[in-house]
């Protein structure tokens, strides 16, 4: 798909907007990519949309490689740049910023309070992003019990055991490929 200049400085700056709530990682913001990408723009479908994401988290290197599979899939090259340059460029300011500021300051109140503040707020991004992924799989009657057992599985793996998430990716493309998911 080709988007004018306009579409991609919007792309541009909606990944710079999302830089800076990516609290936890930029897979937290998927809810939005989601709405903004599929729901109000229909660039890609819900199946487009989570087969990029998981594609690029079964690839190895770095969690944010999924941006640009999602900016590649919307609009190629210029696509790939608008979304990794928004997502990275706040972020990564912010972080450096925010490290050196964080470092002098490490055993004040609000620096140990903000910190822990951040985990139930990474919790509830991550919960919601696993919702936006599953959800289009849980409202297909074909692949509804499959797939809650695959987050069943997976919620149990993950709290009682020690094994890698690989695995369970693996068990998913399985159950995928078998036709259960």
């Amino acid at each position: 798909m080709k988007l004018d200049a306009t579409d991609l400085f919007g792309l541009f700056t909606h990944f710079l907007i999302l830089s800076l709530l990516a609290v936890g990682g930029a897979i937290t913001t998927v809810p939005d990519m989601h709405r903004y990408i599929v729901v109000e723009h229909h660039w890609l479908t819900d199946a487009q949309f989570t087969a990029s994401i998981a594609i690029a988290q079964a690839a190895p290197g770095p969690n944010v490689l999924f941006v640009a599979v999602l900016g590649w899939n919307v609009a190629g090259p210029l696509g790939t740049l608008a979304t990794m340059t928004g997502i990275l460029v706040p972020s990564t300011v912010l972080s450096l910023w925010a490290t050196r500021w964080g470092a002098q300051r490490r055993e004040t109140r609000f620096v140990r309070a903000f910190t822990a503040g951040l985990t139930p707020l990474t919790l509830g991004l991550l919960l919601a992003t696993g919702w936006v992924l599953a959800e289009p799989y849980l409202r297909d009657p074909a692949h509804r019990w499959g797939a809650l057992a695959l987050i069943v599985v997976s919620i149990v793996v993950m709290l009682r055991t020690k094994l890698s998430p690989m695995w369970l990716v693996a068990l998913g493309t399985v159950a995928g490929a078998l036709g259960f998911v």
